[in-house]
């Protein structure tokens, strides 16, 4: 297929769908988005991934084009979460896990569409998950087709949104990674991807980097020894 734009953030999920991208893509482009996140670190890690997986396959290397952060602060600032501010991480409010930040997904596919409009992209590619995930009606794919379809009519362009982890558990999304990358791209997204909301790069565990207690590397490290590599 000739051309995808992955949202990427640094982390597992969008490190495992970038590989997964690569082998079924011409040409593939990067876009992040900097809302306020606690856990800023994960910028940092981006063009370090980037360069890691550009280095695993000669294609890869080919196919794997252009990289766009977007500036978001000010959709963060009005959609304040514990993701985007101080508070504990693993409360709840309203019958949702504390670190949902409202429309986050909606909005960074709005932008991202935007984006790929202007690119002559016909993909997007996003992480989102709904078999093991924390909890966010924004990762549905009920909630995703609904906007894929207002996307394309609203942009009056054929725009398709892939999530490729949909059905996936936290193992399985490892295990996806293994059957992309091999056993080298297991090692990047273990050693320099970032999933944990507190921002914490301290200690390498078993599983990756984080503070070992979030829902975030709660999910990571129960992923990691289900998968047992």
């Amino acid at each position: 297929m000739p051309a995808a734009l992955v949202l990427f953030s640094a982390g597992q999920d969008s490190a495992a769908c970038l590989g997964w991208a690569l082998n079924r893509f011409e040409r593939v482009e990067t876009i992040g988005f900097a809302y306020g996140q606690r856990h800023a670190v994960e910028l940092s890690q981006r063009p370090i991934v980037l360069s890691a997986m550009r280095g695993l396959k000669p294609e890869w290397a080919s196919r794997l084009g252009q990289d766009t952060m977007t500036d978001m602060a000010g959709f963060g600032a009005l959609a304040q979460s514990a993701l985007t501010g101080a508070g504990d991480i693993s409360a709840e409010k309203r019958g949702l896990p504390a670190s949902f930040v409202p429309g986050r997904n909606l909005a960074f596919l709005t932008y991202a569409a935007a984006h790929a409009w202007l690119r002559d992209i016909p993909v997007l590619v996003g992480g989102m998950c709904e078999t093991d995930y924390s909890g966010y009606p924004d990762c549905r794919r009920e909630t995703l087709d609904a906007m894929e379809r207002a996307l394309a009519m609203g942009l009056d362009y054929p725009l398709r949104l892939e999530t490729p982890l949909m059905r996936l558990s936290k193992a399985q999304t490892w295990a996806m990674a293994k059957e992309e990358g091999g056993a080298a791209l297991v090692e990047i997204i273990r050693t320099q991807t970032h999933t944990c909301y507190e921002g914490v790069r301290e200690a390498l565990h078993a599983w990756g980097y984080g503070c070992g207690g979030c829902p975030a590397c709660q999910l990571r490290r129960a992923g990691w020894e289900a998968f047992s590599p």
